[in-house]
């Protein structure tokens, strides 16, 4: 469904957990091309934060109570766990809304060609939030590896890593693996995603999954994931909430030299911890983190791009408008989850 250029995209957001609260609504807000019309959130607590926060929106416990006034919205935004994306979202379409999935998108790829089926039917735009692919020190990658600086790529580590014992405290602890939970579906969406993008179509994929936090009965709590790309790059994805110590986040060899960085992207604690997109300091990497290229004894670091999670809506807005595609095709990420499904099924 189109949006006429001069006019708000009407806007809510299911769910006011980390993901509704700590990226959506503060990016829907800083952006006024959207109008942030409606928060859906059955948690008590949650719905008054909502409302504090965010004063002209109508909160609403269920998001039957959303459907029911859906001829005022244009847009609706999942931030929901990924069991319930299926039927909230081909619900979304069926009343003419627009859709942007959270990751992990949907529990099976099966489901995910249906919703893009359905949305391309529908005449919707339906898009997922790949929200890592303007991390800083990706697009950071992206351009150390377009200026030629590496030579011919061979390797490519990446790592989400960091010491949560306790585990997440929410529906990552708890979800099952038919339910699209455990740790490869969550961060390895981003990780498998990301590698695409820089490397292209994987041929063949590998894995290895565990289960070492403090619920016996979930899915998978860490992942190692090996890909050869049609591109010749074999690609290697950790992730683990159980590591005492953190690897490096991009480790990257070529011909002529190689990328190491450390530190995870800082622009979710920063969004978590009030700060708006707005902010001079927003998206900026501390000097510390800023990685090194070369070889040994002769690496430089390399000034890193600025974090830009705020691009995936003004792209999204452009979308909406019929002036360019949405941010992130959702073929994509159904790849991604081609490539889940198939590790799953051999580990």
């Amino acid at each position: 469904m189109a949006v006429a250029a001069a006019a708000p995209i009407r806007t809510a957001v299911v769910g006011f957990g980390i993901s509704g609260k700590v990226f959506h609504a503060p990016l829907i807000a800083a952006n006024p091309d959207f109008s942030l019309d409606a928060i859906v959130t059955s948690h008590p607590g949650r719905a008054a934060e909502a409302a504090r926060l965010y004063p002209p929106a109508r909160i609403v416990a269920t998001p039957e109570e959303l459907f029911a006034v859906a001829a005022d919205l244009d847009l609706l935004i999942l931030g929901t766990p990924p069991h319930t994306h299926y039927g909230l979202a081909a619900t979304a379409i069926a009343h003419g809304l627009n859709v942007v999935v959270d990751k992990p998108f949907v529990p099976t790829s099966a489901l995910g060609g249906e919703l893009i089926s359905r949305a391309a039917d529908g005449g919707v735009q339906l898009t997922v939030f790949q929200n890592r692919r303007w991390d800083a020190d990706f697009l950071t990658l992206r351009k150390v590896l377009a200026s030629g600086a590496l030579g011919e790529v061979t390797s490519f580590e990446s790592r989400f890593e960091w010491w949560r014992p306790e585990g997440f405290g929410n529906w990552r602890d708890t979800v099952s693996l038919a339910e699209g939970g455990g740790i490869l579906h969550d961060l390895g969406a981003h990780l498998i995603d990301q590698a695409i993008e820089l490397f292209g179509p994987v041929e063949r994929s590998y894995g290895e999954t565990a289960n070492r936090g403090p619920h016996p009965d979930a899915a998978d709590t860490e992942a190692f994931v090996s890909l050869l790309h049609a591109s010749g790059v074999r690609t290697r994805l950790w992730m683990n909430g159980m590591a005492a110590q953190a690897g490096a986040r991009f480790h990257v060899l070529g011909s002529r030299a190689g990328y190491t960085k450390w530190g995870l992207d800082g622009q979710e604690p920063a969004l978590a911890a009030g700060v708006v997109p707005s902010d001079p300091a927003y998206g900026l990497e501390p000097q510390e983190h800023w990685g090194l290229l070369g070889t040994d004894g002769a690496a430089e670091p390399v000034a890193p791009e600025r974090g830009a999670y705020p691009q995936f809506y003004v792209q999204l807005a452009a979308a909406l408008r019929g002036q360019g595609p949405v941010p992130v095709d959702p073929a994509g990420p159904l790849e991604v989850l081609k490539v889940i499904e198939g590790i799953h099924a051999l580990a």
